[in-house]
């Protein structure tokens, strides 16, 4: 990682282009995400964890040589020997090597099923033994198929130990810790904020051991794996995977063997400036040994790299000091410290908020004054985390304990006034000036900006409510306004405008810009809309069961596709995809697709969605083909709104050996539950039958993914452009459980987001984030979920078939033609030429050679199931 950030600083400041630098890796591949390495398990995909720019590696003053370790340095004449014997000379040399795990001397560590816990092939080797296992364990019963529960212990109970466990928890193996230490994560908080993580890890179902020595790890005596874990205290644990996670040591074999001076328990020494004792030698990240200890951190890795690129250039930087916080990755579990966390500064004053019923642990230490912050620890909530972590040093204004207390137990926390220098995000080392910087003379208006110049929270994340509060105020200083209307007519944000439009119980759009529209300087009234206000007043009257989408004025509302209930192509016809709940279809019901996309001459493919689309309809066409389709019992499948497309679903259980729960019947259930359902953007979701995840639910913006618990519920996920994986929400609910969460997350994101905004940027742009969004569905931390629950029940109850309801309405009815005065005859620019059996839309070039055919008229029911073609 460090390697990479430091590639990327060289080339984004050597803007004359000095220097060529070559990077050489041991493994396959590009520089991953090694913090996020416990992603590798939802997204399947090492590339999903690539850092930075791909492009970076296409840049000519970079080479990338993957799969080549250096072997040996020769720093009197300046070379690297690589593993295939080549011989690169250099004028600098970085060593940024890392670490590699530690395995502690315990007998058994090389057993089969013993893994440690560091790179990409590690954790896919780990993944492969538990489902190897998972696999060997089903026995065919006359019941069913029984699953024997793996068992896996993880050694280390540090932050890369529990993210362990999380793993083997999420591949469906159960998971106990074992911590030599009092407690967990020792390293970073006190035995409170300890005992407090401990409680919540357990909540996790996961089980902790502390104070427990490994003794001996034991084979299996059939398979020879491990087996068995025996402990100095004359405990013992039957396992099946082992994951050994006691820290790790710096990988200065090149150092040593080059003969530079490496620190007492390991790596190159390095001075302030990050260079060897040799002058053109330099080290950074977990190799360097500076101020004599190896720091394992990313943060003060990535600094370290900021300073050689620096030194490089002819400047003066210098090392200033690692930035030791830490925030735990372990989904549903909030831990955050930073500074001085054990409370050693000599007078220290600590003050603690602890509530263990809620699991939530706070401490601030702070000078013998109380009033210069000098840590904190934060277990269970971390919400003051980010406000607090860049005053470290810093005098807090008014009374520090008001930082700890609960929302609504006091006056309070005072408003903090971050100085420039105080670091916002440790991972790329950004300050709050430069954050304030890129408002004031770089022109950024909002956070996306902001994180494009800057780097700011592009890494874990954490500081991003922080960057969005100073991006936030830095606007407002400078005058510039930060508005929220949704366009020139309304002052109000879309979900102000949502709310207000609910609780004054308006019905059409004249009602609603008459009562809360702009009136322009010199007009009497606020005016008739625009194309972005009417469809999303359409929207909203929609999302609050206003009838159907063309009654009255809100058919006028509509844009091209919600008018034609269909999806508008590029030559002007419509496609058609009738609702196939959960991609589940009769051979009846494909038949009859079949046969009304071969009568009308429609060109057919299979969505990504598990449905069918059909091409090339005409819009006098559309009722003729909604009639043959719905008589046979299907309705619209909404691909043409802002609302429910699909639910994806793999077969699960009732036909899959590996199913633990009937994926098909909850996608199903909860496709018919939300269909119809309008939204600020269009909803996807999937439901994965185990944790093979074949319906790909983690892309989608609800992922169910089966257990053998229940379920678990991820949200925030989409593909397209820039895609996003889904985050965890909760961990096995029962369906009753399941289907009131997904309610209410639904309809908290209908009422609070943004026009045409996806389920992510929601979620990364709710305040407090995910965390918060779980507050309110899972604990009511707003007071609103029976409110929501009755919105989606009145959504269910009100549901109506579209495509039927024009059927039945000859008004609606009427719209569906291309020609006012001769609604049958078809647009005579439409031309065709096959291609693959089907048909396309012809090109110009091939309409003027000739070999384009025109559309034809009909197929119209005429008697029976005759049809009669008229040209």
């Amino acid at each position: 990682m460090v390697a990479q950030r430091f590639v990327e600083a060289l080339r984004a400041r050597d803007t004359a282009g000095a220097w060529h630098v070559s990077v050489f890796a041991e493994e396959p591949r590009k520089p991953y995400d090694r913090v996020g390495l416990t992603r590798y398990f939802e997204v399947r995909d090492a590339d999903e964890l690539t850092l930075g720019d791909p492009a970076l590696w296409d840049d000519p003053l970079v080479t990338l040589h993957r799969d080549c370790k250096i072997e040996s340095v020769d720093r009197e004449a300046r070379t690297v020997t690589d593993r295939l014997g080549r011989v690169h000379a250099y004028d600098e040399l970085v060593l940024a090597t890392g670490s590699s795990a530690a395995m502690p001397p315990i007998p058994g560590n090389d057993l089969p099923g013993v893994f440690v816990y560091r790179t990409i092939d590690d954790v896919a080797a780990l993944r492969g033994w538990v489902e190897a296992k998972r696999e060997a364990g089903r026995v065919e019963t006359r019941r069913g198929v029984v699953e024997k529960p793996i068992r896996g212990a993880v050694i280390g109970g540090g932050l890369l130990g529990l993210e362990a466990a999380g793993a083997l928890k999420a591949l469906g193996a159960q998971a106990t810790v074992i911590q030599f230490g009092t407690h967990l994560m020792d390293v970073q908080i006190d035995l409170g904020g300890g005992e407090a993580l401990k409680r919540l890890i357990n909540g996790k179902g996961i089980s902790v051991r502390t104070g427990t020595a490994t003794k001996e790890m034991r084979p299996h005596r059939r398979t020879g794996h491990v087996g068995r874990l025996d402990f100095a205290d004359g405990g013992r644990l039957d396992v099946d995977v082992v994951v050994v996670a006691t820290g790790v040591r710096p990988r200065d074999e090149l150092a040593r063997a080059a003969g530079l001076p490496v620190g007492e328990r390991g790596g190159a020494v390095v001075d302030a400036t990050c260079r060897t004792q040799d002058p053109h030698v330099w080290a950074i990240g977990e190799v360097a040994c500076i101020d004599g200890r190896c720091i394992g951190l990313v943060a003060p890795g990535n600094t370290m790299a900021e300073v050689v690129v620096d030194r490089l250039l002819g400047g003066e930087a210098t090392f200033p000091g690692a930035d030791t916080a830490t925030k735990l990755k372990l989904s549903g579990v909030d831990v955050a410290s930073f500074g001085d966390a054990h409370g050693r500064t000599e007078d220290a004053v600590e003050l603690v908020w602890a509530d263990p019923l809620a699991g939530v642990y706070k401490k601030l230490v702070m000078s013998d004054d109380a009033r210069t912050l000098l840590g904190g620890v934060f277990v269970g909530d971390a919400t003051p985390y980010a406000s607090l972590r860049p005053m470290l040093g810093a005098e807090l204004p008014g009374d520090p304990a008001a930082f700890l207390l609960p929302e609504g137990g006091g006056a309070g926390a005072p408003a903090l006034e971050l100085p420039d220098d105080a670091a916002v995000c440790s991972c790329n080392n950004v300050s709050a000036g430069a954050i304030r910087g890129a408002v004031s003379e770089h022109g950024c208006t909002d956070v996306a900006a902001v994180k494009a110049c800057t780097r700011a929270g592009t890494t874990c994340g954490a500081c991003l409510p922080l960057v969005k509060k100073i991006t936030t105020t830095e606007l407002e200083k400078a005058g510039v306004e930060v508005s929220n209307a949704l366009c020139e007519h309304f002052e109000l944000s879309r979900a102000q405008l949502f709310d207000a439009v609910r609780v004054a119980d308006l019905h059409t759009f004249s009602e609603i810009i008459e009562r809360f529209g702009v009136v322009p300087d010199g007009a009497g009234s606020p005016g008739r809309g625009c194309d972005i206000c009417k469809p999303t007043v359409a929207s909203i009257l929609a999302s609050l069961g206003n009838g159907h989408i063309l009654s009255g004025e809100q058919a006028a509302l509509q844009d091209t596709n919600d008018h034609m209930l269909a999806n508008m192509q590029k030559d002007g016809t419509y496609s058609v995809v009738p609702r196939m709940p959960g991609g589940e279809v009769t051979p009846e019901g494909l038949i009859v697709v079949g046969q009304v996309a071969k009568d009308f001459g429609l060109y057919t493919k299979i969505t990504g969605g598990q449905r069918i689309d059909m091409f090339g309809a005409r819009v006098e066409q559309l009722p003729q083909i909604w009639r043959r389709l719905v008589d046979a019992g299907f309705e619209s499948g909404h691909a043409y709104g802002k609302s429910l497309r699909t639910v994806k679903s793999c077969v699960g259980s009732t036909w899959c050996r590996y199913g633990v729960q009937d994926s098909v019947g909850m996608a199903v259930e909860l496709e018919l539950r939300y269909r119809g359902l309008r939204s600020p953007h269009k909803l996807k979701l999937g439901v994965s039958g185990c944790a093979r995840e074949c319906a790909e639910a983690r892309g989608k913006d609800v992922g169910v993914i089966a257990t053998d618990k229940g379920w678990n519920v991820y949200v925030g996920g989409n593909g397209g452009q820039t895609p996003k994986h889904a985050q965890l929400l909760a961990e096995d609910l029962t369906s009753e459980e399941l289907l009131r969460t997904i309610d209410r997350f639904l309809m908290l994101y209908i009422r609070t987001a943004d026009r045409l905004q996806r389920t992510a940027p929601w979620v990364e742009e709710y305040e407090g984030g995910l965390d918060a969004i779980r507050a309110v569905i899972m604990e009511d931390s707003l007071g609103i979920c029976a409110d929501l629950d009755a919105a989606m029940a009145r959504h269910v109850e009100a549901y109506e078939d579209e495509w039927k309801a024009v059927l039945e309405d000859p008004e609606k009815l009427a719209r569906f033609g291309s020609f006012v005065n001769a609604p049958e005859v078809p647009d005579p620019d439409l031309a065709y030429v096959p291609e693959r059996g089907q048909k396309r839309p012809a090109t110009p070039d091939e309409v003027a050679a000739g070999i384009a055919e025109p559309a034809l008229a009909g197929p119209v029911l005429v008697s029976g199931p005759t049809l009669e073609v008229r040209a």
